[in-house]
């Protein structure tokens, strides 16, 4: 692993002309960020299982108290231990681990800093990618977009794992839980893992629903009005079990 460490650190200086995280840095894992490190990573294979990343292309987060854990830059998912347990500050400071933090870090922060978002998930899934190189926000094609907070914006392009990306990526959450990354992929967030991945899943399924419908020769999808979305968000709030 010290040896995968050393070569990830010179694959991303290369890459992405970040700092190197020095060897040995951080403190001991609590108990509950292990527990939460531990979801993490089954979350993160699940973004691979179900087909909306490929190889080690996009990243989650999930907070505990004042600390963020992340998926480290590189690493594929199946090959994450207990004892690769990642983390930063608020600030972007290290904590925890040895392995760099994904290169995606300012959006997540972005996104920490910004909000109540207890997970973030970012994902390269193809429908939604596809959706972000057409439109400056996607069609309100099912009343699932209430869910998210309504229509789901496209941020502008910038170059990956930049402050440039994660203020695009601000503006087009505001009021959204979700969003797309224009010729990227998807942001979104919740208060627990779970809630952050099913917003990308339905995110990326109203996607794949709008290029679908919209591919029909002859013939234009019929779209939800500002009305119905509201009208639906509202009935979907108490959607579910009460405990």
């Amino acid at each position: 692993m010290a040896e995968l460490r050393r070569e990830q650190g010179d694959e991303r200086g290369a890459r992405e002309g970040v700092r190197d995280v020095p060897e040995g840095r951080g403190r001991r894992a609590l108990p509950e960020e292990e527990r939460a490190w531990a979801e993490l990573v089954e979350t993160a294979r699940r973004t691979v299982s179900d087909g909306l990343v490929v190889g080690t292309s996009g990243n989650v987060s999930v907070r505990v108290g004042d600390t963020v854990l992340v998926t480290p830059s590189g690493v594929p998912y199946d090959r994450l231990a207990p004892g690769d347990i990642t983390g930063v500050g608020l600030d972007g400071r290290q904590v925890l681990g040895t392995l760099i933090p994904t290169s995606e870090l300012p959006m997540h922060l972005a996104v920490y800093r910004s909000t109540d978002a207890g997970a973030v998930v970012h994902t390269h899934a193809v429908h939604a990618t596809a959706v972000s190189t057409l439109v400056a926000e996607l069609p309100a094609i099912h009343y699932m977009a209430g869910a998210l907070g309504g229509p789901v914006r496209v941020a502008p392009y910038a170059t990956y794992g930049t402050d440039e990306l994660a203020e695009n990526m601000l503006r087009a959450l505001t009021g959204r839980t979700a969003c797309l990354l224009q010729n990227h992929g998807t942001m979104s967030y919740g208060t627990t893992l779970p809630q952050a991945y099913d917003r990308t899943a339905q995110l990326e399924w109203m996607c794949h629903l709008w290029l679908t419908a919209s591919s029909v020769p002859g013939l234009t999808p019929a779209l939800l009005s500002s009305h119905q979305l509201t009208e639906a968000a509202d009935k979907l709030r108490g959607y579910g079990q009460r405990g």
